[in-house]
């Protein structure tokens, strides 16, 4: 199938669709014409692929991953996913560690400052 009809099929853009391809996520052969043909499994591990972005994994671990993909939720036990998506869930949390500290100083900032009696913020409440 072209792109075209695979980016219909799939909902992603045939630019979203050529960058998978370019990073390893997804692979065509070209017709004599230039044009990118793909298989129909491709329509498949696409959304292999959104559902794995929308886990949090980056494109570089996807394509670690992706040929253990058994069902859109589901990877069978290749060597190696199991750390590569406890490496991920890892960083996941300092992230949402750090998106915490980062809430909790903002919060408190803006608590000091309204507390302030000629703050802006104050002025403005008041008219």
């Amino acid at each position: 199938m072209l792109i075209g009809e695979l980016a219909q099929r799939t909902g992603v853009s045939e630019r979203l669709l050529r960058y998978y391809e370019s990073r390893g996520l997804i692979g065509s052969h070209r017709l004599a014409n230039g044009y990118r043909d793909y298989s129909q499994a491709t329509e498949q591990t696409v959304a292999h692929i959104r559902a794995l972005l929308a886990a949090g994994l980056p494109t570089r671990t996807i394509r670690q991953v992706l040929p253990c993909a058994a069902g859109i939720s589901q990877l069978r036990p290749c060597p190696g996913v199991l750390d590569a998506l406890r490496e991920q869930l890892a960083d996941l949390d300092r992230r949402a560690d750090d998106l915490a500290k980062a809430r909790e100083i903002l919060t408190q900032t803006i608590d000091r400052t309204a507390r302030q009696p000629d703050s802006r913020l104050n002025r403005q409440l008041r008219t």
